[in-house]
């Protein structure tokens, strides 16, 4: 990282506390809510790249182009070609030159931007795929991608390329699994449904479903240095306005339409700050209190962090703090607003 970037070891920590109802946000193998073992109890489980997802896809609907995600790509620069003039078989053998470059059936994370810079360069060469070459290609994706304009989502979780490494993108947030701060059990639904033609009573189907209930622990990283060199210093705090209305509105989608997890933040902690990452492990599971887990999981956080800034001293590192879920007064856009400030200031 550059020693002239003026958020060298700075970042951005979410520690967010929400709580849902009878849910399935996460499924596993056999369809039942994901769980780990923290501290000895069992503990209802999001993994960190469920979550991730639908921050990723909400940040659209706060006008962000997204990059694309696919093992299609030879299909997709096929298209381009296709739209600058390629016959259907020049543009099926270039993008698959194009794609083989990078890789062979793996994901592989790119921008439209980039896309059409492989076709413009298909066709510089005349749409001969016997006139490309891998060095020649890679340059083009270096060139072309500009996460500012498109891809924003590349710069903030990061792309691997094995077979083309100068294409890596270190990723600028991390995620935690996301966590019950309280032992869970998960429990078992069982379900019927009747036919409307039916003639005789009875149901004419049966099953069982897995679900619990729970208030998460999320913790979320937002590297603003990583995120400062990988866009190129533009727009950086647009980028974190819109990654924060996506960690607030996000909720994984697996059964909504039969459990309807639809529950916002409750409590968050946000830092602006240097030096090393802190993340709340919730070791010990908090135990229910005036009414439920949320009251006791606000108290355990906010101690913890409080405990370990005190330990901390200097190197905390501490620039800005945010509450968010006690004073109804301070919102959503409030906090955007003062972390978009902050970020204004260093810049």
């Amino acid at each position: 990282m550059s020693i002239t970037n003026p958020f060298r070891n700075t970042r951005i920590e979410y520690h967010i506390l929400q709580s849902f109802p009878v849910t399935c946000l996460n499924r596993d193998d056999v369809g039942a809510p994901k769980t780990a073992i923290v501290g000895g109890s069992t503990r209802a489980r999001v993994s960190s790249q469920c979550w991730k997802r639908q921050v990723r896809l909400s940040m659209q609907d706060f006008g962000i182009k997204l990059g694309i995600r696919s093992k299609k790509v030879s299909e997709f620069v096929a298209k381009a070609c296709l739209q600058k003039g390629a016959s259907e078989e020049q543009a099926a053998e270039c993008g698959k030159v194009i794609s083989d470059s990078f890789s062979k059936d793996t994901l592989f994370f790119f921008s439209e931007s980039e896309a059409q810079a492989f076709a413009d360069y298909a066709r510089e060469k005349n749409f001969d795929s016997k006139n490309l070459n891998d060095k020649e290609i890679r340059k083009v994706a270096k060139k072309a991608l500009n996460p500012a304009i498109d891809g924003l989502d590349i710069a903030l979780f990061g792309r691997m390329v094995a077979q083309a490494t100068d294409l890596n993108i270190e990723a600028a947030a991390s995620f935690s699994h996301a966590i019950s701060t309280h032992k869970v059990s998960n429990e078992v639904e069982f379900f019927t449904a009747l036919d409307d033609l039916a003639e005789e009573p009875g149901s004419a189907h049966m099953g069982s479903l897995e679900f619990n209930s729970a208030t998460y622990y999320r913790y979320i990283s937002l590297d603003l240095g990583q995120l400062w060199e990988s866009i190129g210093g533009e727009h950086l705090a647009e980028a974190v306005e819109s990654l924060t209305k996506a960690l607030f509105v996000a909720v994984p989608s697996a059964r909504q339409t039969t459990q309807s997890g639809a529950s916002p933040w409750e409590f968050a902690k946000i830092f602006i700050r240097k030096g090393q990452r802190l993340q709340v492990p919730f070791e010990t599971a908090v135990k229910a209190k005036d009414g439920g887990y949320l009251q006791p999981s606000i108290t355990a956080l906010t101690d913890y962090l409080t405990k370990k800034e005190a330990l901390a001293g200097s190197l905390f590192g501490k620039e800005k703090e945010f509450t968010f879920g006690e004073d109804v007064n301070f919102s959503i856009d409030d906090l955007i607003k003062g972390l978009k400030l902050t970020v204004a200031e260093v810049q």
